[in-house]
C-alpha cells in the first residue's frame, strides 16, 4: 500500500500534532551563533597547531619578504619536522633583538580588538616580539666569513646566495662562530639592514637562536596579491655542505 504525506488539519496541525510554522527567529539565531562559534574555533585550532599567518614589519629580509607583506608560517617546524638550513624562520625574540623598535600605537579598544582576532587567527602576527630571518647554520654547523671573495662559509664549504637582496655583500662583519646544541645562527636577506646573529653578542643566547623560539617557517606570501608566491628553501646552496 503506498503511503502518502497527511493532509493538515483546519487548526494548522498535521495528524502527528505538529505545526507548519516556520522555526523561530531564536533558532536561526541560535544555528548562526554555532556556526560563528565553530569558525572561530577552527580559526584558533589552525592557527595553534598548522599555520600562522604573520605580518613583515621591515626591511631585513627583502628583496625576499619586503614590507607589508604577510606570510603563512608552518608550525609544524620544529616538532613535526626539523628546522634546516635555508628555511625562512619565524622565531621569538631571544632576548633584546627588537630592543628599541616601535610598536603600533593604538588605544585601549582598538588593541583589545586586534589581540582578540589575532589569538583566534583571524589577523596576522605582528612584529610584537618574533622576527624573521633566514637559517644559515644549525647545531654543530661553523660559520664563518669572509673568504678572500667574500663569501661565507659553512662547515668549511663555500656558499652561494641567491637570495640576497641584489648589491647586498654576504656581510661587511667578520665573524667565525660554531652554532651550539639546541640552537641557530640566522641572517636577514637584506645583510646591510638586518639586525640578526652577528649584531647579537650581547644578547642572551650569544647571537644564537634556540630551537625552542622557533615558532615555525614560512612558505607562502599571501598578501599583497603581486607579491602572491611560495618561499622554498634554496637546498642547492647548502647541498655540498658537510655535516659539522
Amino acid at each position: 500500500m503506498r503511503v502518502t504525506p497527511d493532509a493538515a488539519h483546519p487548526d494548522g496541525t498535521t495528524s502527528d500534532g505538529a505545526t507548519g510554522a516556520e522555526p523561530r527567529k531564536g533558532s536561526f539565531l541560535r544555528e548562526v551563533a554555532i556556526i560563528v562559534i565553530s569558525a572561530l574555533v577552527l580559526s584558533w585550532v589552525i592557527k595553534s597547531f598548522f599555520v600562522q599567518a604573520f605580518f613583515i614589519p621591515s626591511s631585513s629580509m627583502e628583496d625576499t619578504l619586503v614590507e607589508g607583506d604577510r606570510i603563512l608560517v608552518s608550525k609544524m617546524v620544529p616538532g613535526v619536522f626539523d628546522v634546516h638550513r635555508g628555511d625562512v624562520v619565524v622565531f621569538k625574540d631571544p632576548g633584546t633583538w627588537l630592543a628599541g623598535t616601535p610598536q603600533p600605537q593604538r588605544n585601549a579598544f582598538q588593541q583589545g580588538v586586534t589581540d582578540v582576532l589575532t589569538f583566534v587567527g583571524l589577523l596576522p602576527q605582528d612584529s610584537g616580539e618574533h622576527l624573521v630571518k633566514r637559517v644559515i647554520g644549525t647545531e654543530g654547523d661553523r660559520v664563518t666569513c669572509c673568504d678572500t671573495a667574500g663569501h661565507i662559509a659553512v662547515n668549511g664549504q663555500t656558499i652561494d646566495e641567491p637570495y640576497l637582496k641584489p648589491g647586498s655583500a654576504p656581510s661587511l662583519l667578520e665573524f667565525d662562530q660554531t652554532v651550539p646544541e639546541g640552537f641557530l645562527w640566522v641572517m636577514g636577506d637584506n645583510r646591510a639592514h638586518s639586525s640578526d646573529s652577528r649584531y647579537n653578542a650581547g644578547s642572551p643566547g650569544g647571537g644564537f637562536v634556540p630551537v625552542d623560539n622557533v615558532v615555525g617557517t614560512a612558505f607562502v606570501k599571501v598578501w599583497p596579491l603581486d607579491h602572491l608566491g611560495w618561499l622554498r628553501n634554496p637546498g642547492a646552496t647548502f647541498e655540498d655542505v658537510p655535516a659539522p
